[in-house]
């Protein structure tokens, strides 16, 4: 904690000395020399303004009270400033109908909220409410203050703010006709509504329409604090509902536009919580008026990244309906995805690229989204960014689904089947994302020219690689769809020279496909059997294992079912 300097020691000493030969002006003296002090710099207390002072009727507690709390000022305020005995001083201070000791209150708490970084005991809260009830709005501008200073510190406990009843007069702040105590109300309140049960309590209390209102304010600092308070708010479905009754939707609506970056990144925040919740969808974007919908997508191009960003998710949140789709599509939006997918913003990045995946779900949208710099887009996406397990996972479901257009040869011809290999040896990857890989990779497969494109690429650590895969049944889909690829690939000179190398390993799988519960693990390791076993190589291989064993336990297995098939076929006929 600062230290009080040369020059406001003494103006303390000698106040002390003027209030026992002079105590008829005590309230006088007061102001005086905490204005002084609080001028100084080494308070930080700039650009004061100069208050107009007058002699107030002291009551003989009150006048006591401002005498010990000045000596405990000059005497104890290094050593206990939040003891009990300033608390007890404080509470006389502020209880008082008068305004100069009130404002000495406020000006000690000011001070303690700047200067301190420890924790508020609760029993210093007391008095904050008689501070926010005064009449007096220098003592409203600094209660406020420093209640605001507390709370952003984490030196208050924002559940206990509420709980001591608190948020009625910081509610009632938020009318005051002073730029100054409603920009630290707004404040105050954005800070209490982190809290879930601290956003019912606000909204229950009637909080929103005066933070509604604020967010039309001229006042930059009001603007921000107050939409930053809706966007708190927002993070509840139940104050939702709230918001969008009392008319919150155009109002943040508009607020994309704002001039403000602040502004306009809360505002597109708050409307992405909204837009989660599917039954505001209709509000959101009724039928004729798509302003929302234009203004979201021209945020795309926004140089702050944080915008840009919260604007993708908004819009893929709103995306859940083909026509809604098709409507982004129709607005070019994809030339500015396909920057932000360059984007050096992480974030940034991420948005776009889910954004992409939920408009590729659309079959109508898939032969647009298939253009050729899209996909170039993706294969240079993949490339650079190996080891993000959104990236990847969200490219790779992004090129499958775009494999099932008439436009997949681009697909073939392009980056992306390197890139999906290559993503593979990444020793980073995740489950999931080698899950999206492979079952794209699985599909692309299927196609003759997609298959040729891969055994170009396929070298000894891919295909070690792929093999792995395939025998780590603890994986199941990657599993599954690492010996898809595989089959696929088998008939191929350069394929089958690598898979040599690999025999026991296949062999191993392959029995574990074969005793599986699953029909298709057992279907998928009789194909690849059937078409290995054209080789020398591998029929001599399996001819020595135990393979044919477990095909003749398929076998079993297939005409007992076939036997129970129909006897219950028969037994429904009859």
């Amino acid at each position: 904690m600062g230290q009080l300097c040369g020059r406001c020691m003494q103006l303390l000493r000698d106040f002390v000395a003027f209030v026992q030969r002079m105590s008829s002006d005590l309230v006088h003296s007061i102001k005086e020399c905490l204005t002084l002090i609080s001028e100084c710099s080494c308070l930080k207390q700039n650009n004061s303004k100069a208050r107009q002072l007058y002699k107030p009727i002291l009551q003989p507690h009150e006048r006591v009270t401002a005498q010990e709390f000045l000596q405990h000022i000059e005497t104890g305020f290094e050593m206990s400033p939040l003891g009990k005995d300033p608390l007890e001083a404080l509470r006389t201070l502020a209880f008082s109908e008068n305004p100069g000791l009130q404002q000495s209150a406020a000006l000690y708490y000011l001070h303690m909220s700047q200067q301190m970084n420890i924790p508020l005991p609760v029993e210093h809260l007391e008095p904050f409410y008689a501070l926010l009830r005064s009449a007096d709005l220098e003592v409203q501008q600094m209660s406020s203050l420093s209640l605001v200073n507390f709370l952003l510190e984490g030196n208050i406990d924002r559940e206990l703010v509420v709980q001591m009843g608190l948020l009625e007069p910081i509610l009632d702040l938020l009318e005051s006709e002073d730029p100054t105590v409603q920009c630290n109300s707004c404040a105050c309140t954005m800070t209490l509504a982190v809290s879930e049960s601290n956003r019912e309590a606000i909204g229950a209390a009637q909080g929103v329409t005066p933070l509604l209102s604020l967010a039309n304010s001229y006042d930059p600092r009001v603007q921000q604090n107050a939409v930053g308070a809706i966007l708190n708010l927002t993070r509840s479905e139940k104050i939702q509902q709230v918001l969008c009754k009392e008319g919150a939707l155009p109002v943040l609506a508009l607020l994309l536009e704002s001039p403000d970056l602040e502004v306009q990144y809360y505002s597109c925040a708050a409307l992405s919580n909204v837009a989660a919740n599917a039954q505001h969808h209709e509000a959101m974007l009724r039928p004729g008026n798509r302003f929302l919908l234009r203004t979201l997508i021209s945020l795309l191009s926004s140089s702050v990244d944080k915008v840009s960003s919260q604007a993708c998710v908004c819009l893929r949140n709103l995306a859940t309906s083909a026509d809604i789709q098709a409507e982004m599509v129709a607005e070019d939006v994809l030339p500015k995805l396909r920057s932000l997918l360059a984007s050096g913003s992480e974030d940034v990045r991420r948005a776009s690229i889910a954004l992409l995946w939920i408009l590729s779900q659309h079959p109508h949208n898939q032969d647009t989204l298939a253009c050729a710099e899209l996909i170039q887009s993706l294969g240079t996406l993949l490339s650079a960014h190996r080891t993000d397990p959104v990236i990847v996972g969200h490219t790779a479901c992004i090129i499958k689904n775009l494999s099932l257009s008439k436009n997949r040869q681009r697909i073939i011809e392009s980056p992306c089947v390197e890139g999906l290999l290559q993503t593979m040896l990444s020793a980073d990857i995740q489950e999931d994302s080698l899950h999206y890989v492979t079952a794209c990779l699985a599909e692309l497969a299927k196609q003759e020219g997609a298959t040729l494109r891969m055994v170009q690429w396929m070298d000894e650590p891919l295909t070690k690689c792929l093999v792995r895969l395939a025998g780590q049944l603890e994986h199941t889909e990657a599993s599954f769809q690492a010996a898809s690829i595989i089959q696929h690939l088998i008939g191929h000179e350069k394929m089958m020279v690598l898979l040599k190398r690999h025999i026991r390993e296949i062999q191993a799988y392959l029995k574990n496909f074969l005793a599986h519960q699953e029909i298709r693990f057992q279907q998928l390791g009789i194909s690849t059997f059937c078409r290995l076993r054209e080789d020398p190589e591998f029929s001599s291989a399996f001819r020595k294992s135990q393979i044919a064993k477990l095909l003749e336990q398929v076998r079993q297995q297939t005409e007992e079912t076939q036997e129970l098939l129909r006897a219950a076929i028969c037994h429904e006929d009859s």
